[in-house]
């Protein structure tokens, strides 16, 4: 069965600010396979953390202070957003920071298509990784993708079934 291919995004940031990016994580599928991760911590601007989004998800300026910039690494995983379907769980905010993080350096905001397991599934992250047995460190950027990636590729299954009933 081709399975429709997308990128599972998700991002901790290190303010309030959405482009306070301080942790990228990508899922990569294709025809339901996964062919490529990401998980970098990035340095939010001027390495400045609010301690409640410390609390969090545990990263902190230390841990971010040799990173690289949002803006150099937005290359290495370009490819993966631009002209694809992107995939985030309570794709709102991450789809803000992407599109602060890219504003914030001023670079070229690329086309994709965005698609929110929140929304399909009207439940939180956290609640549906447990009610499907998906191994999850929430707010850890990679594995909250993974997750992500999990539900959305059981979405588009459920979605490829025949539907059953009768014709007459």
């Amino acid at each position: 069965m081709a399975l429709e291919s997308f990128s599972a995004l998700d991002f901790e940031t290190a303010t309030w600010n959405p482009a306070s990016v301080c942790q990228v994580g990508i899922v990569r599928m294709e025809n339901g396979e996964i062919v490529e991760k990401i998980n970098r911590l990035i340095q939010p601007p001027k390495n400045e953390y609010f301690y409640k989004n410390i609390e969090v998800h545990g990263i902190k300026p230390e841990d971010t202070a040799d990173a690289p910039l949002f803006e150099e690494v937005w290359f290495d995983f370009k490819h993966l957003i631009e002209d694809q379907v992107v995939v985030a769980h309570n794709a709102n905010f991450d789809i803000n920071c992407l599109r602060n993080s890219l504003a914030y350096y001023d670079i070229v905001q690329p086309d994709f298509e965005v698609r929110c397991t929140r929304v399909i599934y009207r439940r939180g992250l956290a609640y549906l990784s447990k009610k499907y047995k998906i191994q999850l460190n929430h707010h850890d950027a990679y594995s909250d993708a993974h997750a992500c990636a999990q539900l959305y590729l059981m979405h588009l299954r459920r979605q490829a079934l025949p539907k059953t009933g009768s014709l007459f």
